[in-house]
């Protein structure tokens, strides 16, 4: 279901605490971290246990999903002992959002926040820059290059609401660093609007800006997780432009160990 009018032009606490609360009317779960799945990454649910799955389309006021690798559905749960919560698909701009109406997608994580989520882990498949990397490698994120965000596409774009964050939060320290010492390999990702994949001349480009992975999310969701004081650590599986569904189904084992070693350590 869309997000009420009265709230397009608002970041709306009072619809995200009626999402939170109805979520924690109809579970007993109590996450203290949340996971999103990125492209062919949906598997990462089924490492939880004692899991509870909420369709996207059954939560009041929640943004639905229409990518495909994308299931569309929260699962709660536990992993390695810890409350857990896992959201299989997540949104974008591509998918026909404005930079206002895709904030009714990112109020999607101030609801966790809300639920009592501390720390957001999140994964996405993305093309490689960097040559030293080959695809199915896995690389933390230490940092982003926001490129719309340039142009003024950002979620935090519009009227403030000081129950969520600050005005004018700072994302220099977006990737937690204690989160990263439990991984290695980190990189510089890069977000662009898609759908299109990059031109072999815009690849070129955005590696000489010194970003080492490419794709069309996460740099926003983290945005809005640092706006409302959680912390992050993201995840990017490496991929060629034509085979990102594929390499995620190949090495979905690698990075369900990867986030279960790194939940496990927390």
């Amino acid at each position: 279901k869309a997000t009420s009018d009265k709230c397009s032009d608002l970041i709306c606490y009072d619809e995200c605490r009626k999402t939170a609360d109805w979520l924690l009317s109809k579970t007993r779960a109590r996450p203290t971290v949340r996971i999103v799945c990125g492209s062919g990454l949906g598997g990462l649910a089924e490492a939880l246990e004692a899991k509870e799955v909420f369709k996207y389309s059954d939560i009041p006021n929640f943004p639905q999903s229409t990518v495909p690798g994308h299931a569309g559905q929260l699962v709660f749960g536990t992993l390695k002992g810890k409350p857990c919560v896992c959201m299989q698909g997540r949104f974008h701009l591509y998918e026909g959002y404005s930079v206002q109406t895709v904030r009714a997608g990112h109020d999607a994580m101030r609801v966790f926040k809300l639920l009592g989520v501390e720390t957001v882990i999140l994964t996405n498949a993305a093309g490689g820059l960097n040559r030293d990397f080959k695809v199915g490698d896995v690389m933390i994120l230490k940092d982003h290059i926001n490129l719309p965000g340039f142009t003024g596409v950002n979620p935090l774009f519009g009227p403030n609401d000081d129950k969520f964050g600050v005005r004018f939060p700072c994302v220099s320290d977006a990737y937690d660093r204690e989160l990263q010492r439990l991984a290695r390999d980190a990189g510089v990702y890069c977000v662009l609007g898609g759908p299109s994949f990059e031109t072999i001349a815009e690849c070129c480009l955005l590696h000489k800006l010194g970003a080492d992975a490419v794709g069309m999310s996460t740099a926003h969701e983290v945005i809005v997780a640092r706006h409302a004081g959680m912390r992050c650590l993201a995840l990017s599986l490496i991929t060629n432009i034509s085979e990102v569904l594929e390499t995620g189904r190949q090495r979905a084992g690698q990075m369900e160990k990867l986030v279960s070693t790194i939940v496990s350590r927390m």
